[in-house]
């Protein structure tokens, strides 16, 4: 990365994260065709939902005939995390207008936000819509057009396990955690280190303890709230 912020800087920064989007898109297409739908409606699931994680959810309970209600607030509690994550966001783009902000919310992933808070390391903690934007359309219809692509090869792979692409997106997030600690220069590496270890455990926890929809919003609201504390009590 670098203090730029064009269209040019966007397309080279994102597109390390296109395989993580190719590996889990293309399980949602395979998943999405064994699971009775069409390629059309693969597409169209992936550029109207626009949910990640939420779609194989969305699909799974159409598969076995849940009430359009039960699926809305299913998807909304998934992908709810998207509420903290546009509102970290907001104040780097006050000066641009609603229809901007709202174009930026509403094609924001957790890639495309992890990315902008690792972008801040370089830019003196700016962000520009030009550079944001065009991270969140490379996302966007690299996701469309994986989706599309495991659905045509929903009749050969029968089960995306067996390829590994299910991690494809966990290696992803683990490779961008990485580049965080290790360009972010503004926090302690112990502290950073400790709110790491910590989110491992909350989440371990969560998982037990927790519906798995609640999961990550639940972790993320009492990590964050930690880590403030721990920085203002002990760095």
């Amino acid at each position: 990365m670098d203090d730029s912020l064009t269209t040019r800087s966007a397309i080279k920064e994102t597109l390390p994260t296109v395989f993580g989007y190719l590996g889990i898109g293309i399980a949602f297409g395979v998943i999405g065709r064994a699971s009775g739908f069409s390629t059309w409606q693969i597409v169209l699931m992936s550029l109207i939902i626009y949910a990640g994680s939420a779609q194989f959810t969305t699909v799974s309970l159409l598969a076995a005939a849940t009430p359009v209600s039960s699926i809305i607030l299913a998807t909304f509690l998934v992908n709810s995390r998207m509420i903290l994550m546009s509102t970290t966001l907001a104040p780097y783009f006050k000066r641009e207008s609603t229809a901007k902000n709202l174009l930026l919310g509403t094609l924001l992933t957790d890639e495309s936000f992890a990315l902008g808070m690792n972008k801040l390391n370089y830019t003196e903690g700016k962000l520009s819509f030009t550079w944001f934007n065009t991270a969140n359309w490379i996302a966007y219809l690299t996701w469309a057009g994986a989706s599309a692509i495991g659905s045509l090869l929903g009749g050969i792979v029968g089960d995306p396990k067996q390829l590994g692409l299910d991690f494809a997106i966990v290696a992803m997030f683990m490779g961008l955690l990485y580049l965080q600690l290790i360009t972010d220069r503004s926090l302690p590496r112990s502290l950073q280190l400790l709110v790491v270890g910590i989110t491992l455990i909350l989440t371990y926890l969560g998982m037990i303890f927790l519906p798995s929809n609640l999961v990550i919003i639940v972790v993320t609201l009492i990590g964050c709230g930690l880590g403030v504390w721990l920085k203002h009590a002990f760095f």
